[in-house]
């Protein structure tokens, strides 16, 4: 049977393969519907997913369990300051039999990538994941070479520890699509989370439930997903007040208004629509542009609050097609 991957399938054909993807993933995360959503959303749009919070709120336990349902390759990494862009890309080896180098490929070559603790590596550990990230591919030794398709990079990190950790750049934050913040459980989905691993852990039991084939049609089916003019236009004018504003001293970039535009067609799909609504915006603008944007009086990474704020009252301030 051939793997080919039809061009921009239907939304309606692949409503299926969403639900049980989304499912799938929610019976390990408990209570967090909207967060599983934002991931696949990550997901659907071809890009990354950068996951920040405090330990133990379920960042790494997410990116496991999209990763087992599907039936691809997964890695992780733990980033640390000793991590070398070798242990992640792969390095050439000399073959004294053949005489000739021999390329020995890295954890990157994958198909979901979790990177735990990035801003635990050094600037130049986490600037050797830009081309994976951005390119899909690695070059090394003049040699460029291509990852495996999908390809998906799930990163985590504590926003509060400061010891041992280097903010991530500008560069770094723009290659992902969104940043999604977990969240404490509610009281009843706590105890459940309790309940449930009682004897052994949910992801144990986890099966794949999609194919790397299906994934990439469900990416195929975003691109046809309508987002009329009016809706464009609005989208474009939240891009543009945080250029204007006197709150951000950089606003969002050109890529940030395409990767708003792709993420909003991927919410629309998970949502059963075949095209874009003014909710996908106002719902998305925060996660994938409070990253890209830098607060008035802070730099790098500081002042990830305040750009929310700006942000969220920016939507308010816009007006809404009808």
């Amino acid at each position: 049977m051939s793997d080919a991957v039809p061009m921009d399938p239907p939304p309606k054909e692949v409503a299926p393969l969403l639900a049980a993807l989304e499912g799938n993933v929610r019976k390990v995360v408990l209570g967090k519907p909207e967060v599983v959503r934002r991931v696949l959303t990550g997901l659907l749009a071809g890009g990354h997913v950068l996951l920040e919070d405090v330990p133990g709120v379920g960042k790494t336990v997410l990116a496991k369990a999209l990763a087992r349902s599907i039936a691809c390759d997964f890695r992780r990494v733990q980033f640390t300051p000793d991590l070398l862009p070798s242990d992640i890309l792969g390095v050439s080896v000399y073959d004294q039999r053949s005489g000739a180098f021999e390329f020995k490929p890295g954890p990157v070559f994958t198909n979901v990538l979790l990177a735990d603790e990035i801003n635990r590596a050094t600037p130049r550990t986490q600037s050797a994941l830009l081309e994976a990230m951005n390119d899909f591919q690695v070059s090394i030794d003049r040699t460029t070479h291509p990852l495996p398709t999908p390809f998906l990079v799930v990163a985590t990190q504590n926003p509060y520890e400061f010891e041992g950790t280097y903010p991530l750049p500008e560069s770094q934050l723009d290659r992902f699509v969104l940043k999604v913040r977990m969240g404490y459980p509610a009281a009843e989905d706590e105890r459940a989370i309790l309940l449930a691993q009682r004897d052994r852990h949910p992801l144990e039991d986890l099966k794949a439930v999609v194919t790397g084939a299906d994934v990439l049609r469900m990416q195929a089916a975003v691109r046809g997903v309508r987002t009329e003019a009016s809706v464009l236009d609005y989208l474009l004018a939240v891009v543009r007040a945080t250029r204007a504003s006197k709150h951000l001293s950089v606003g969002a970039s050109p890529r940030g208004a395409l990767y708003l535009s792709r993420a909003c067609q991927a919410h629309a799909l998970l949502s059963g629509r075949d095209f874009v609504v003014p909710d996908d915006v106002k719902t998305l603008a925060v996660p994938v542009l409070a990253h890209r944007v830098i607060a008035a009086g802070y730099a790098g990474d500081g002042g990830s609050d305040e750009r929310e704020k700006v942000i969220a009252d920016l939507l308010d301030s816009l007006e809404v097609p009808i």
